[in-house]
């Protein structure tokens, strides 16, 4: 595993308001991590994962503090520029797979590279080649309703790889199948990092797959601490 640090996160402060009340989301976290390691999130629900996560995501905004990805504070970029981060550097999937349902799986895979402006032809090529890596061959012509739940987030991996990000920030990524195919879907994202050394960072509630992880983090009362 290399020991280049992908994240360096300190003081980290989210905070939300209704205009009547203020919820400090977190507070003061602190958190690194090593290109190449795998991270669980554990914690209970509503305590603020998502929101870390998005925030890792480059989806939100932090109150404070300093978010460091490879050196480069994504607190002091433009929304420019934290677009541009976000789609080449970071792979996304969702516990709603997020797909959507009027293109085929190959053009879902497809979409990050051509929001990005690469050539068509050499995505389709990749696309294809991670829908097979994914156990999904044959079926890339198949829209998401003729896709079965766990058909549907093996195409929601395989678009949050197409352009070879740095790290994958999955939430909750099997709380909508049922356990086998669960399972599955577990086994799948731990062979991608040992195959592609792609950092991942997991949001999840299910033991079987936080305890496979190379580290587990708890979030609770604004904190973050690392358990055994």
């Amino acid at each position: 595993m290399s020991e280049r640090m992908l994240y360096e996160i300190s003081d980290l402060w989210k905070s939300y308001s209704n205009g009547i009340r203020t919820v400090e989301v977190l507070r003061g976290v602190d958190f690194a991590v090593k290109s190449g390691e795998t991270v669980a999130v554990t914690g209970p629900s509503g305590v603020g994962k998502s929101t870390f996560l998005h925030i890792l995501g480059l989806l939100d905004r932090a109150g404070g503090g300093v978010v460091r990805l490879d050196g480069n504070d994504v607190q002091e970029m433009n929304d420019t520029q934290r677009a541009h981060v976000r789609n080449r550097r970071i792979g996304f999937v969702f516990q709603f797979f997020q797909l959507l349902p009027e293109f085929s799986a190959l053009e879902n895979v497809m979409m990050p590279g051509l929001i990005a402006g690469e050539k068509p032809a050499k995505l389709r090529n990749t696309a294809s080649d991670l829908l097979e890596a994914v156990g999904l061959a044959g079926m890339s012509h198949r829209r998401p309703g003729e896709l079965s739940g766990g058909e549907q987030q093996r195409v929601a991996i395989a678009r949050a790889l197409i352009m070879n990000p740095d790290v994958v920030l999955a939430d909750e990524p099997t709380g909508n199948l049922d356990p086998a195919t669960g399972e599955e879907v577990e086994e799948l994202l731990r062979e991608l990092n040992r195959t592609r050394n792609t950092t991942l960072i997991v949001v999840t509630h299910k033991e079987s797959l936080s305890t496979v992880m190379d580290r587990r983090v708890g979030l609770m009362g604004g904190k973050l601490k690392e358990l055994q």
